[in-house]
C-alpha cells in the first residue's frame, strides 16, 4: 500500500514539475518580455556586461541583477541593483550605480493577430548610489512591451517607451525590436534592433543577438554580444548571465 502511495506521489509531483512552464526572462535581449513572474516567485536576473566606446570609454557592469517577485498573475514589482565601473581616458570610477525601483503589469493577452501587452514602470533614485554616480534629479522611465507567436519555433516582441537619465529633464525615446527562435526544448536564439532618440542629440542604435540555454525550467543561462551602428553608439558589447526564480510558498 505505501509502495503504491509513494509511487503515485511521485508520479504527482513530475506531472506538476512537467506542466510548470519554462521561466521567462527580460534578459539578455533589450527587448523585455511580455509575460510576468509567476505569483508568489522570486525572478533573479543576472548578468556581466563589458561596453567599449571609442578609444577611451569602457564601462563594466559586475554585475547587474534585477530582482523580481509576482504579486499576483497581472502584476509584479522589481529592483534593479548594479556594480559597475567605468573608464573615462586615464580615470576609472567603480561604485553601486543608482537603485531602480519598478513594476511590470499585464494589460491584455495575446489573442489572434493582437499581441500579448504589459507595462513597465521605473523610478530611479538619484541619491541612493555610490557618491560618483549620483544624479540631479529622480528618473523615472516606462515602457510597453508588446509579443507575438508567430509559430511554435519563432516569436516576436518590441518595446516602446521612454527614459529619463537624472541629469536633464529631457526625455529619450526608446525603441526595440527581436525576433527569437526556440532551437531545441533547452536552447534558444534571439537577434534585435534598439535605439533611443533624443532631439538634442544624434540617434543612438545598436544591432544584438545571442543565446539563452535552459538547465532546468526555473534556471537559465545566457550570451550575447553586439555593436553599434551610429556615430555615437558604443563600438561593442559583450555580456553573459545567469537567471534562477523560486517559490516562496
Amino acid at each position: 500500500m505505501m509502495k503504491k502511495i509513494s509511487s503515485a506521489m511521485v508520479l504527482l509531483t513530475f506531472s506538476f514539475l512537467s506542466s510548470q512552464e519554462s521561466i521567462e526572462t527580460d534578459r539578455p535581449d533589450q527587448t523585455e518580455s511580455a509575460s510576468l513572474t509567476p505569483k508568489n516567485f522570486i525572478q533573479i536576473e543576472s548578468g556581466f556586461l563589458y561596453e567599449k566606446t571609442g578609444d577611451y570609454s569602457e564601462k563594466f557592469s559586475h554585475p547587474n541583477i534585477l530582482w523580481k517577485y509576482g504579486i499576483n498573475d497581472h502584476f509584479e514589482v522589481r529592483m534593479i541593483t548594479e556594480l559597475s565601473s567605468e573608464k573615462l581616458g586615464n580615470e576609472t570610477f567603480s561604485g553601486m550605480m543608482p537603485l531602480t525601483f519598478g513594476f511590470k503589469a499585464k494589460l491584455t493577452e495575446e489573442k489572434n493577430v493582437l499581441p500579448k501587452i504589459s507595462f513597465i514602470g521605473h523610478l530611479t533614485a538619484n541619491k541612493l548610489s555610490s557618491k560618483h554616480f549620483e544624479t540631479t534629479y529622480i528618473a523615472p522611465s516606462f515602457k510597453f512591451l508588446f509579443q507575438h507567436t508567430l509559430s511554435e519555433k519563432w516569436r516576436m516582441g518590441y518595446n516602446l517607451g521612454a527614459d529619463w537619465n537624472g541629469e536633464t529633464p529631457d526625455a529619450t525615446a526608446v525603441y526595440t525590436l527581436s525576433a527569437a527562435y526556440t532551437v531545441t526544448e533547452r536552447l534558444g536564439a534571439f537577434a534585435e534592433v534598439f535605439g533611443f532618440l533624443n532631439k538634442y542629440r544624434k540617434a543612438d542604435h545598436s544591432l544584438h543577438g545571442g543565446f539563452t540555454y535552459l538547465i532546468s525550467n526555473d534556471l537559465q543561462l545566457d550570451a550575447s554580444s553586439g555593436f553599434g551602428i551610429s556615430e555615437i553608439s558604443p563600438d561593442y558589447f559583450i555580456s553573459c548571465g545567469v537567471s534562477y526564480r523560486f517559490s516562496t510558498e
